[in-house]
């Protein structure tokens, strides 16, 4: 036999693209070319795949090899056609059996002396292979990842000679198992730990109740920061969808996904110099941004007026629509970005504006400046905006200890059971229409609203958006609808210019 094809997968972006390896051993000088668009890590491929296979102990043809990986047209890159290639050449020169590769599928990169190093995006290429009910086979040390997805069966292999064994059916190898529970690790800080800040405390329920979006403004010191990094923990456990779309976009970035993460909600906090690439993605070869990373999870945007304005204005978009699309000349990639925003600023350039302390020196016209820097749009699509006032030691050692997280996450965790189980979503979530029919505004809640439409100058926007926190508001009091103390407490976390 001549001629070998041998079934493998591309990444873009979060999906994994059928790739036909086809290796053809002709007559002629000793030569190997790899064609199908593939990029230099691919190209390097033909001397790893030959020093694996001699020093793995098998025979590497002295002839002319062609290898096409099809489509043509897409473009290949990294090290994951390295097991493939190889098995593909065992195949066409018959130091394996033809028929042991037509349920399977390969992927792994391979060292000189033939053992197996991990590749990125196990995950996707173990979904994607799943639908076409497929084995796959990988390098042991990402088979845990892969096995997330159980309607996969995945297969761990060290090295060469432990694949040609396998499939030679010398050896039985037990498909790869997902990390036990027992062996996960928490991350999630306990909102124990914050004192005081009763109000910040609540807003930050609601924001984890309705997917709300939230905006701290207070000086340096009051617990901003402190609040944010706990959001994640009163958050409602990840469903099994959403959770493996959170490993797979981790899987493909450069990063890469630990399995002993697996469900727990994503924290992001990017420095307020990253860029704008940074944030939503990008790259020649598209990779997932801050903002895909925390899909799931929290964005949390520290020191928020120190970001450059164009970069703070390209999370408009995906506010919205909970996607990103990174377009290039060779390459398009979508990614998920369906994240929940925290963000915290200081009041002015010193963060002690409005203080009783009176330490503030800054000119009026330099703290409209600082505050300009958040366009109108921006903070529009920011539900609930809470000022977070600096405590004073005395107070603090008073105050009694807050509640624990896990009691916090129980409240939340009803209210967005409610919230699933009416309209199929979190409240942030629902459309106009589904607006009007869940969270329907009484006469006098109506009357309250056009009042404070017309003295705030709020868009309809703002309003949708006050709609939904006053329905989650309502959802926390297990209250049926819409009451006017619900709606009044939800303008009191609006802010204006």
């Amino acid at each position: 036999m001549t001629l070998a094809r041998v079934r493998a997968r591309a990444l873009n972006g979060v999906t994994a693209t059928l790739v036909d390896v086809e290796v053809d051993i002709s007559g002629g000088l000793p030569a190997c070319h790899i064609v199908g668009l593939p990029e230099t890590a691919v190209k390097e491929s033909r001397d790893r795949v030959r020093s694996a296979i001699i020093n793995a102990g098998f025979e590497f043809p002295q002839r002319r090899i062609t290898i096409n990986l099809a489509p043509a047209d897409l473009p290949k890159d990294g090290g994951r056609f390295d097991l493939p290639i190889a098995v593909g050449i065992l195949l066409a020169t018959e130091q394996l059996p033809v028929q042991v590769a037509a349920t399977c599928e390969f992927a792994g990169e391979l060292s000189l002396d033939g053992s197996l190093r991990p590749i990125s995006g196990a995950l996707p290429t173990a979904s994607a292979c799943a639908k076409s009910g497929f084995t796959l086979v990988l390098p042991a040390d990402c088979a845990a990842e892969a096995a997330l997805d159980q309607s996969c069966s995945v297969f761990g292999v060290n090295d060469l000679s432990e694949v040609v064994r396998f499939l030679r059916e010398e050896i039985k190898l037990r498909p790869a198992v997902a990390v036990a529970q027992e062996e996960r690790l928490e991350t999630a800080l306990d909102l124990r730990d914050v004192q005081g800040q009763f109000q910040a405390r609540r807003a930050l329920e609601l924001a984890a109740a309705g997917g709300h979006n939230l905006l701290m403004v207070g000086p340096p010191g009051s617990g901003k920061s402190m609040l944010a990094q706990r959001l994640a923990g009163i958050l409602p456990p990840l469903d099994l969808k959403t959770a493996l779309e959170v490993a797979a976009v981790h899987s493909v970035s450069r990063g890469g996904f630990d399995s002993r993460f697996w469900q727990q909600r994503p924290f992001q906090a990017p420095h307020h110099t990253a860029s704008g690439v940074a944030l939503v993605g990008g790259g020649s070869n598209p990779r997932p941004g801050e903002i895909s990373l925390a899909h799931g999870g929290v964005l949390f945007l520290d020191e928020l007026a120190e970001f450059p304005r164009s970069v703070l204005d390209v999370l408009r978009e995906p506010l919205e629509n909970g996607e990103i699309h990174i377009s290039r000349a060779a390459r398009q990639a979508c990614f998920p970005a369906r994240f929940q925003l925290v963000a915290a600023m200081n009041p002015c350039p010193c963060g002690y504006h409005g203080e009783s302390s009176g330490q503030c020196n800054c000119s009026l016209e330099l703290i409209n400046r600082y505050q300009s820097r958040l366009s109108g749009p921006l903070l529009d699509r920011i539900d609930l905006h809470i000022a977070v006032p600096w405590q004073d030691y005395q107070s603090l050692k008073k105050s009694e200890p807050g509640e624990a997280s896990a009691d916090v996450r129980e409240r939340v965790v009803r209210a967005r059971d409610l919230q699933l189980e009416r309209g199929g979503c979190s409240n942030s979530a629902l459309s106009g229409q589904a607006l009007q029919k869940f969270a329907r505004l009484n006469a006098e809640c109506d009357a309250l609203m056009s009042k404070a439409a017309n003295q705030l100058r709020l868009s309809l926007r703002s309003c949708h958006r006050l709609q939904r926190v006053a329905r989650t508001v309502a959802d926390l009091a297990q209250s049926k609808s819409v009451e006017v103390s619900h709606l009044a407490e939800a303008l009191g976390y609006r802010r204006t210019r």
